[in-house]
């Protein structure tokens, strides 16, 4: 606040496009395409505004009103019927992954049919986070929410990949003493019976959690910086979709002309070029 006071962080821009692009496109490095996006009654009229159905990426997605916030658990008892006795990947709308060979690694966490993959980051004030600790072999041995006297460095990431239990799980949870649904408790469900497998995205990987106006700020210039580095864009929605097969080039030159006056719309030209084709070839123009 005040920054939120009439739209929902997830939509509040993150250099050059909404923050929710940002998990969005782990999810469809991820490989998947069925999405609930989880939203206040005031921000779902505004998201469904934004993203549609999905269809400009091939997506299905479809929405769902958290009535209160009442912890991160409490998203798969509201997408229980969504989920349907499936594997279930459950994603914070406000954090950000980037790193070579995040896709590979993401996908394996999707195919798994049993246990659940966190993934986690080291930082500087695990205190902030849920923490894990490893044993030298690198098993998770303990998982402890926002701890006064950290056992690691090791911060859980709001990336979280679970077998058909998850839900199950969370519609047996109590309130935590902060009255909330707790997603650690989730996660120690899974350690308890010895299925709870930790990624460790370590050097060359960056995770933010754009939660604050200070760490939104970074998460921006962090993307400033590598997209105008290397010309490449992080979480372009279109250039992913049209990789994993989910839209043609087609779409993606009706997406650039649809923002023909930003760079957006300049890079998906881009994108459609370097695929070998271009508008004059489709004869598409303008609206």
């Amino acid at each position: 606040m005040p920054a939120t006071s009439v739209v929902c962080k997830q939509l509040l821009p993150v250099y050059d496009k909404p923050l929710i692009y940002y998990p969005l496109s782990v999810l469809m490095l991820a490989g998947i395409s069925e999405i609930l996006v989880i939203s206040n009654a005031n921000d779902i009229p505004l998201l469904q505004r934004l993203l549609g159905d999905g269809g400009d990426w091939g997506l299905d997605l479809r929405y769902a009103v958290q009535e209160r916030p009442e912890g991160l658990a409490q998203a798969l008892v509201i997408g229980r019927n969504f989920c349907d006795g499936a594997p279930v990947c459950l994603a914070l709308g406000d954090n950000l992954f980037y790193g070579q060979g995040l896709s590979l690694r993401v996908r394996a966490a999707a195919s798994l049919q049993s246990g659940a993959v966190v993934f986690a980051y080291p930082v500087n004030e695990p205190e902030h986070f849920g923490v894990v600790t490893l044993d030298r072999a690198g098993r998770p041995v303990a998982i402890v929410e926002k701890p006064k006297r950290p056992a690691s460095n090791l911060a859980v990431t709001g990336l979280y990949f679970y077998d058909s239990s998850a839900v199950e799980y969370a519609q047996e949870l109590q309130p935590s003493s902060r009255a909330e649904y707790e997603i650690t408790d989730i996660n120690k469900r899974y350690l308890e019976r010895g299925d709870l497998r930790v990624e460790v995205l370590g050097r060359g990987y960056a995770w933010l959690d754009a939660g604050t106006h200070e760490s939104l700020l970074e998460a921006a210039q962090f993307v400033q910086t590598i997209e105008n580095r290397q010309g490449y864009k992080i979480a372009c929605l279109e250039e992913i979709a049209l990789h994993q097969g989910w839209i043609t080039i087609e779409t993606v030159l009706k997406r650039a002309h649809q923002y023909a006056k930003s760079g957006y719309g300049r890079y998906l030209e881009r994108v459609a070029t370097e695929w070998g084709v271009s508008s004059a070839s489709l004869n598409i123009t303008p609206q």
